[in-house]
């Protein structure tokens, strides 16, 4: 059974060690505020976790950040501080998780990011990212553009660094596949209307427009350009994978892509692919707990973290005690050398010079079909 399967994959070192020394983990998502559609399922993960990691007695300490990186920061240093962590999970909203980073690397505290991180913090050797990077989540967008003969492109998205991420991966792959951005139009995720933006999308006469949101703010370009007539392709990104978005959409989704991790349909993959068994475990354990439908790609995400997380404190605990620096570090390096560790979204093997460690079998396509997520194939 699969509560089975995760204790004795958590026991794995046990018998390795003279004493068992619990392990802090700090867990840190947006529970609350704009990006709570998001942040809920992120933190609902932990509840059905084995009460082991690595072997080690483990204690989660789970915080809201309220989707604000101010908040995420302080809560960071709190838990890293205060509270001892041996290492931090989260957060769920881009600006929370970058800004966490700085702390990470200031206070030698490994960090798994659950939203991608841009920039200069995907370089930050105490960082590593769970979510798929989105220069590959968005080559199975361009593929398809490519595919379906799409020349010009228009781009809406989150006036933040969410936004700048799916456009710059956008771009990524404009001249392979043969399409020109005509217009980049952006928005706040709290905003109730784009209505603005979307007339200045529709006067570039796109083939498809491309969203850069996230959770259930996402939807509102998709919801406009539909009472707007628009008959052109409609793509999102992994950021919207949850029924909150397909329920605030509704009927204005219908047709729509996105990229997204196997997890989201483990059932319509081919046997031979190595993700499925532990996404479906993981669905079941999930859905056993949330009820029907609940999963969604974002607890996913957690349980991944869970997974290399187990796998490093085992490796680390041969090491050092948890508790110390010399734990954290060898958390760290740990971490760094991860490797064919199977997850729901995909293959984590981490190296120095990439702390996400996942390929091309990482993401599928799916579209919006009477209000769920359908394999492309």
């Amino acid at each position: 059974m699969f509560k089975n399967a995760l204790a004795a994959a958590a026991l794995l070192t046990a018998a390795a060690l003279p004493a068992a020394a619990q392990v802090k983990v700090g867990v840190i998502t947006g529970a609350t505020g704009p990006g709570a559609s998001l942040g809920i399922p992120y933190k609902n993960t932990f509840a059905v976790l084995p009460k082991t990691l690595g072997g080690q007695p483990v204690e989660y300490l789970v915080m809201d950040d309220a989707t604000d990186p101010t908040n995420a920061v302080k809560l960071a240093r709190k838990l890293i501080g205060e509270d001892k962590v041996d290492l931090i999970i989260g957060s769920s909203s881009v600006p929370a998780a970058t800004a966490i980073t700085d702390v990470a690397a200031e206070l030698k505290t490994p960090q798994i990011a659950l939203s991608p991180v841009g920039g200069a913090a995907s370089k930050n050797p105490w960082v590593f990212s769970i979510p798929q990077p989105v220069n590959i989540m968005m080559g199975a967008v361009a593929d398809h553009m490519k595919a379906n003969n799409v020349k010009n492109v228009a781009y809406i998205g989150f006036a933040d660094s969410w936004g700048d991420l799916v456009l710059s991966g956008l771009k990524a792959h404009a001249d392979t596949s043969g399409y020109k951005i005509v217009t980049e139009e952006r928005y706040a995720r709290l905003d109730t209307s784009v209505a603005g933006q979307i007339l200045k999308v529709l006067a570039t006469n796109p083939d498809a427009v491309v969203v850069g949101g996230s959770g259930t703010p996402g939807a509102l370009p998709n919801v406009t350009l539909a009472e707007r007539g628009y008959k052109g392709k409609v793509y999102h990104n992994h950021g919207v994978i949850n029924k909150d978005f397909l329920r605030v959409g509704g009927k204005a989704l219908d047709g729509a892509f996105a990229p997204t991790g196997p997890v989201m349909v483990a059932e319509q993959l081919p046997d031979s692919n190595p993700i499925k068994k532990v996404a479906l475990e993981f669905t079941k354990a999930y859905e056993g707990q949330f009820g029907a439908g609940s999963r969604n790609a974002f607890a996913a995400y957690s349980y991944d973290a869970y997974l290399l997380a187990n796998n490093a404190v085992a490796a680390a605990s041969k090491k050092a005690k948890p508790g110390s620096p010399e734990f954290r570090q060898a958390l760290r390096d740990a971490l760094e050398t991860t490797k064919d560790v199977v997850g729901t979204h995909g293959v984590y093997t981490m190296t120095p010079t990439d702390h996400a460690g996942v390929d091309q079998r990482a993401r599928v396509l799916v579209r919006v079909e009477a209000g769920d997520w359908k394999l492309v194939k």
